[in-house]
């Protein structure tokens, strides 16, 4: 539309341009003289204007000049006026050709004329129309807002409304008491599910309504009648079955355990009492203590009764000491004692009682026993009789904290009410068992079983039993330590000469030793003990001394040290057995054994090669000293050594080893000091020749008779016994 408008524009102006020139030619001459022709307007190119400025005249000049057809024309030479003149006549035969072309097309001009005018109304109403709109717009938008902010209103309104909804609909719905819930408490049994529920039930709407009633609302007033009248009928009824169900467990041989197991399906009976009425669940407590602690205290009494009645008829006493003679004779009335005071020594299969398989292996069941005519040592009995301790209390301790709804301290002094006589009746049986206890080995297990039972209480988490094994074990320990230092000071007190004959053998106090003592360590390696292992020293100490003034007993150095070796030998092999190779007792008696060996090989080869070592010895310092010119008197005396060793050190040898053979026990230990000895011999002529080797012996004739090393070697290996 603006191209037509253009177009338009364009149009009339040319119609008015050719209405000026055709009104020009109709005119011409007659239109006037000089004087009324209108003055020329020239613009820009009026020199005459006090406007016109030179030096635009010469810009505009310059810029002409560059014109292509002005410089065209300037290079022909034509005349530029007449050039002027038949421009402007081209340009005036342009301008008619184009108003007769527009006159020519004067209709369809006019027709987009109209056709722009009509569109310029149509616009117009458009315009009209939109601005209508524009202004609804904003009344709507006004309108738009007002809704939002009554929306906003009415939504704040609804949440506030929802609210006092839901807090009035819980008011009521804790207040108001169903029908279902007076039928289930007045009329159902307390062992039916629905009863329980509604009783859960009842307390909730016992606790809202006491809330409630703190906060001041009147409607509880309405409701509490009818709750207060169920409470009582509820407590009633759970009153009655508890008590039940504990007044089953004085039915002689009735499983407490069963019903116990069945209270605990219903330990929100007891929560119930509790918050509703504390006197009835007083009353319930006090009831089951006491019920229980008869129980518990009947049963391990005549448990307790039964049991020792299946240990070993013949126990330890206090005679029975490490160092008291096997010989030794009592009274006339006295009880015969141990066939053998070795077996209260040995730990043989009574160790099997602290191992994991054995230590919660079911309970001894006595007459089962007593029908079989088995009998137990007192740790067996000891097990059993605080396994079956253990896990009833732990049993117990995890009914009381579940049902009676109690932790820490409080549970600790409930377990105890229930508990404590039986466990203070296990004490006193205990001490009074101990008293007369000279077992130490049963003694140390005892301890070593309390204290794996400890730990096992420990995983379990039921700490009520910490005291209890405090107290037992400040029963066992000084009891296990007197044992223990009546054995050390019978040691200590033992006088060798009255002992009987004297044998080179291992003394039976020194195979007591090796057995008690392996015993202890192997045990204390388990759960290691420092109290334990100074004992344990301190019998170390006595025994090694007894054995020394055993040893002095003996007339001759070489018995001395057959016995001495023969005993160390049996310790150490039984501690080997038991105890860890790395222990304190192994390595004490393997250097003692070490160095009393090296003194008996010395004294062993003393008698048939004395001279020979003698002379070693000799020879040796004098090299040393550089006195080795000495050597040369020494020629009838080299000459004895070398023909009476080479006459008569088979027969030795031979005599040394059966000398060896019958003095030692043991043939391992023989062998091994036969071995040494002749090592030892070997070694000696080697250092015997090597003195021979001397510039002052070098020419002795005697040498040649020298028996060669490696022949000698040869033949005392044919010595070597094999076992």
């Amino acid at each position: 539309m603006a191209a037509a408008a253009t177009m338009a524009a364009a149009a009339r102006e040319l119609m008015l341009r050719a209405g000026t020139s055709d009104m020009e030619e109709e005119e011409g001459p007659l239109a006037g003289g000089p004087g009324l022709q209108e003055p020329l307007q020239l613009g820009e190119l009026d020199i005459t204007s006090d406007e016109f400025i030179l030096d635009e005249v010469d810009v505009h000049i310059q810029a002409n000049l560059e014109d292509e057809l002005v410089k065209e024309a300037l290079k022909t030479g034509v005349d530029l006026r007449h050039y002027s003149k038949q421009v402007e006549l081209e340009l005036q035969q342009i301008e008619q050709k184009s108003i007769r072309d527009y006159i020519q097309e004067s209709e369809n001009i006019a027709s987009l004329h109209n056709q722009i005018t009509a569109c310029d109304a149509v616009l117009e109403r458009m315009e009209q129309m939109l601005g209508a709109f524009q202004s609804d717009l904003s009344s709507i938008s006004s309108e738009i807002r007002t809704l939002q902010e009554q929306s906003g209103a009415m939504n704040i309104r609804l949440r506030n409304r929802q609210a006092v909804r839901g807090k009035l609909g819980e008011l009521v719905d804790g207040l108001v008491v169903p029908s279902a819930l007076v039928t289930a408490i007045l009329e159902a049994p307390v062992t039916e599910p629905r009863f329980l529920e509604q009783l859960q039930e009842l307390d909730a709407k016992a606790a809202a309504v006491r809330e409630q009633e703190a906060r001041g609302t009147a409607a509880c007033a309405d409701v509490r009648g009818v709750l207060d009248r169920l409470r009582v009928k509820a407590v009633t009824k759970i009153r009655e079955f508890i008590l039940q169900k504990i007044y089953s467990f004085r039915k002689p041989m009735t499983n407490y355990q069963i019903p116990q197991t069945a209270l605990l399906k219903y330990r929100f009976f007891y929560q119930f009492l509790l918050g509703n009425e504390r006197a009835t669940a007083k009353e319930i407590r006090d009831e089951y203590v006491e019920t229980l602690s008869k129980i518990y205290l009947s049963y391990y009494r005549s448990y307790l009764g039964r049991l020792m009645k299946v240990q070993y008829e013949e126990v330890a006493e206090k005679d029975d000491l490490m160092g008291v003679e096997d010989t030794a004779k009592k009274g006339f009335f006295s009880k015969p004692s141990l066939r053998s005071r070795n077996t209260i020594f040995t730990l043989g299969t009574r160790g099997s009682v602290i191992s994991p398989t054995e230590l919660e292996a079911p309970i001894l069941v006595p007459h089962t026993a007593q029908r079989g005519e088995q009998r137990y040592p007192f740790e067996a009995l000891f097990r059993s009789q605080h396994y079956a301790l253990l896990d009833n209390s732990c049993r117990e301790y995890l009914f009381i904290c579940e049902f009676f709804v109690v932790s820490g301290p409080a549970a600790h002094d409930l377990f105890h009410a229930v508990m404590g006589r039986t466990l203070s009746m296990t004490l006193k049986h205990l001490d009074s068992y101990l008293a007369d206890c000279y077992d130490a080995i049963a003694v140390f297990l005892c301890i070593h079983i309390v204290l794996r039972f400890r730990n096992i209480a420990a995983k379990r988490d039921v700490p009520a039993l910490d005291r209890y094994w405090e107290q037992v074990l400040a029963l066992l320990w000084p009891r296990f330590e007197l044992i223990l230092e009546m054995n050390v000071q019978s040691v200590r007190s033992t006088d060798p000469q009255r002992l009987g004959g004297l044998d080179t053998r291992p003394h039976y106090i020194t195979r007591r030793y090796a057995e008690f003592s392996s015993a202890l360590v192997s045990i204390n390696q388990t759960i290691p003990n420092e109290r334990t292992m100074q004992l344990l020293g301190q019998l170390q100490v006595e025994v090694e001394n007894f054995v020394l003034r055993v040893a002095a007993e003996f007339s001759s150095r070489k018995e001395q040290l057959v016995f001495l070796i023969n005993n160390y030998d049996m310790m150490l092999g039984v501690l080997m057995e038991r105890a860890a190779d790395d222990s304190k007792e192994v390595e004490s008696f393997q250097q003692l054994l070490n160095a009393r060996t090296q003194e008996f090989i010395e004294e062993l080869l003393s008698p048939p090669f004395g001279g020979l070592v003698a002379f070693v010895k000799e020879a040796e310092a004098l090299i040393e000293r550089g006195q080795a010119e000495r050597l040369r008197g020494e020629e009838a005396r080299v000459t004895q050594l070398i023909r009476g060793f080479g006459s008569s050190w088979k027969s030795s040898v031979e005599s040394l080893s059966q000398d060896v053979m019958r003095s030692f026990t043991n043939f391992r230990n023989g062998t091994s000091i036969i071995q040494g000895a002749l090592t030892q011999l070997i070694q000696l002529y080697h250092r015997f020749h090597r003195v021979l080797s001397q510039p002052q012996l070098r020419a002795l004739p005697a040498r040649a008779e020298l028996i060669n090393i490696h022949h000698l070697m040869v033949e005392l290996k044919k010595h070597k016994p094999n076992f």
